[in-house]
């Protein structure tokens, strides 16, 4: 057996976003006709598709324009034009001043998250420690093993329902308690996942609370505004100088070219480009030179607001009827599909444990994710972390109908003992 560090046991250890990809690598590579209702990958949408090959074809015919950009390093903060066109729809979108020194690009967001999370959490000098806040639980399997150490705080939600299979999960402001331990506290919005957007009052509390305690509040805006716009409710950015907003082209329909967006103060974004040099040397090139003319002309306004917001809120409702349908006479509910692309699925009273559930569901074909690893931090023992699942309903109309009748039938099969 190797020898490693306690760095190379974290890092490298088994984790619930490790089993999710080794899950989905190896069913796609299977051959099995697998229900792909797990994961994060976005729908291949042929409007957004056709602009990127537009965008590809442009690069080809531009003189040296390709070879530039897979043949030079850009800088580590990233790739200037594509920086300054960010910027300028930012400040137009958020009716702020963010400026090409307020934004840097990482390799993905999961990149930027590693970098954040151990920038403002675990040891400091002096001996003292820190730890990342998550206000409301269930959050982001990825983030459940970015800090080195265990440095994560989670509060259980407050659970409203609305009508008979629909809730949704609130703040709990009751619970949270800012102490000298807490470094930064952390938000995805919308929630993956369980398509949650928090209100605007929501985040405005949480900036006051980070601002009083001077710590930052960090964003996930990933499916959020200005785009990918996957958000099918009112819901007002923000930002600020005590605010790290992360962004992706992923959930655009890019996830293979890895490109992760962080808006932050001018002292953080220097950190993050130099934490880019000395871990990449400089961040990758080809999704910021596919997505530049789209933020420069605001065609990614266009088709985050036309396109792919009404492309995943029509799913939305589709799935979620058909859930209501095949569930009927379970003790069934939906968190109400405010955004992203993914139904929280909760079974209440569920005789068997989501992971059995996931394992059965595998068995025939279709991959979810079971719920229970989206509750980073949270120690507190709370049989609703093993009620839920997650299912991403962004694939092929014909692969969803698919899987959400299987779910259905082995959700039944349980309850019923079989």
């Amino acid at each position: 057996m190797v020898n490693v560090s306690k760095f190379g046991k974290k890092i490298a250890g088994a984790s619930g976003i490790s089993r999710l990809m080794d899950d989905l690598g190896h069913a796609l590579s299977s051959g099995r006709d697998m229900l792909m209702l797990g994961g994060g990958n976005p729908a291949h949408i042929p409007e957004v598709q056709e602009h990127f090959r537009e965008s590809v074809h442009r690069l080809l015919a531009n003189g040296d324009e390709f070879e530039r950009t897979v043949g030079n390093y850009d800088p580590p903060q990233g790739n200037k034009g594509f920086i300054e066109a960010i910027s300028g729809l930012l400040a137009d979108e958020f009716g702020c001043n963010v400026n090409p020194k307020n934004i840097a690009l990482t390799n993905g967001s999961q990149s930027a998250f590693f970098i954040l999370f151990n920038m403002f959490a675990g040891a400091f000098e002096g001996g003292d420690r820190k730890k990342i806040l998550f206000p409301l639980a269930p959050e982001y399997i990825g983030y459940c093993d970015m800090g080195l150490d265990d440095g994560f705080v989670t509060g259980k939600p407050e659970i409203e329902h609305i009508g008979e299979h629909i809730f949704k999960y609130h703040v709990d402001f009751d619970q949270i308690n800012i102490t000298d331990e807490i470094g930064a506290v952390c938000v995805s919005r919308p929630t993956n996942p369980t398509g949650n957007v928090l209100t605007d009052s929501e985040i405005e509390k949480l900036s006051d609370l980070a601002g009083t305690n001077d710590i930052p509040l960090i964003i996930d805006n990933a499916y959020g505004t200005p785009f990918p716009n996957i958000i099918f409710t009112v819901a007002k950015p923000l930002w600020n100088e005590n605010t790290v907003v992360c962004m992706s082209l992923s959930k655009l329909g890019l996830p293979g070219a890895r490109t992760g967006i962080v808006i932050a103060s001018e002292e953080i974004i220097d950190m993050i480009s130099r934490v880019n040099a000395n871990m990449n040397l400089a961040p990758g090139s080809l999704g910021a030179a596919i997505a530049a003319n789209l933020v420069r002309s605001g065609e990614i306004i266009r088709l985050s607001r036309e396109v792919i917001r009404p492309f995943y809120e029509k799913k939305a409702g589709e799935a979620v009827q058909q859930l209501r349908e095949g569930l009927d006479g379970i003790d069934f509910h939906i968190h109400k599909p405010e955004g992203a692309f993914f139904l929280w699925l909760w079974l209440r009273g569920l005789p068997i444990t989501d992971h059995e559930l996931y394992e059965r569901l595998k068995k025939r074909g279709v991959l979810i994710v079971p719920g229970h690893y989206f509750f980073p931090g949270l120690v507190t023992k709370w049989e609703h972390k093993h009620e839920c699942i997650r299912i991403n309903y962004s694939q092929d109309e014909k692969i969803v109908a698919a899987g959400l009748k299987i779910i259905a039938d082995e959700v039944k099969r349980a309850y019923d003992g079989a």
